[in-house]
């Protein structure tokens, strides 16, 4: 039996979302001939992350996919035992739901009351509700160096500068620092794992969505697959204030990723060229799993707003979209990149 293929595994933040990634993992851990050798996630990213890798722990690869399974309960998914697969076909167009969203009188008054208070005037009674979800992680096996090695990712605010955490530095304030919305959840404040000193933080998406850099040392393999739950085209332009709102989100919690995915192809020409000698850079080879076509009937209602319906709905696009890159490219990992990065940069 052939030794198994390693990959880096990149998780976009994106809120509710990110079930879309939840499912993407889902079918990956069905593949014995992937092995997962180190995840950067960012938000939504970060949980996934750190719920696989303790539940790969405890369990291997049902294990993982268990953890993600709870993970998701708790935030407001409906598993198939509630919500049986028949029943997906009938399910509100996620779109409808979103559209619905964006103009009912809840999520109206909701935006406007945070354009208008911040979460500190909360005062003693403020606490963030993924408190007690990540607080239920086992982070033994979250912090250990066995299994894939985790890379949590979030904004230090005072220097607006990216910072890593990984190891024992990762703790329930790392990931919800990572996932840290500044217009609805307090700054986390824990010490900086670069300096030590006493820091605040926010979402890792202003800085890195999710951070590629770590995957550059000479351990993890070369082939990265980056999940996206951002779209990074929309055909349509956005008129109205809510569509507006949205593409301002997406366009921002993309550029950190673009940024690095352009370093890539840079380093890519330069080896190419002969430039740089083989071995001198790291030649990553990129793979990408999306559902773009999805992702723009979305908003960040759906983000914001954890639907169980959409989220069902969400973790099904996941499993077919990682099913679908898996029929055409399967073969090509550890080979050859599939995504076309000189064509998006062109």
């Amino acid at each position: 039996m052939a030794d198994p293929v390693r990959i880096n595994l990149a998780l976009q933040g994106g809120g509710a979302h990110g079930a879309f990634t939840w499912g993407v993992l889902d079918r990956l851990l069905e593949e014995e001939g992937i092995e997962i050798a180190a995840i950067s996630g960012t938000s939504a990213g970060a949980l996934n992350g750190a719920a696989l890798k303790a539940g790969m722990l405890a369990g291997g690869r049902e294990g993982a996919r268990e953890n993600l399974d709870w993970l998701w309960e708790q935030i407001g998914a409906l598993d198939d035992a509630v919500l049986p697969a028949w029943m997906h076909p009938w399910l509100p167009d996620p779109g409808m739901v979103s559209k619905s969203l964006e103009y009912s009188v809840p999520y109206a008054m909701g935006e406007a009351i945070g354009r208008m208070f911040s979460p500190y005037a909360w005062g003693p009674t403020y606490r963030n509700p993924l408190e007690r979800i990540v607080d239920k992680f086992d982070f033994d096996k979250v912090c250990t160096h066995q299994g894939p090695e985790l890379f949590v990712c979030a904004t230090q605010v005072r220097s607006g500068k990216i910072r890593i955490f990984t190891g024992d530095k990762i703790s329930t304030s790392a990931i919800l620092a990572s996932a840290c919305l500044p217009t609805m959840f307090q700054a986390v404040e824990l010490p900086d794992p670069e300096s030590g000193e006493i820091e605040a933080f926010w979402d890792g998406g202003y800085t890195g969505n999710p951070a590629l850099f770590p995957f550059f040392e000479p351990q993890f393999p070369d082939d990265l697959i980056v999940v996206n739950i951002n779209p990074l085209y929309r055909e349509a332009i956005p008129v109205t204030p809510p569509e507006i709102q949205n593409r301002i989100n997406e366009i921002s919690f993309n550029s950190s990723l673009l940024r690095e995915l352009r370093a890539i192809e840079f380093v890519q020409r330069l080896l190419a060229d002969g430039a740089v000698q083989p071995g001198r850079m790291k030649d990553v080879r990129v793979h990408m799993i999306a559902d773009d076509a999805l992702m723009n009937e979305l908003s960040v209602a759906t983000k914001v707003v954890p639907v169980p319906t959409v989220i069902a709905q969400l973790k099904a696009a996941g499993r077919r979209a990682a099913g679908d890159f898996l029929s055409e490219f399967a073969d090509d990992i550890g080979k050859r990149q599939t995504a076309n990065l000189r064509a998006m940069f062109g």
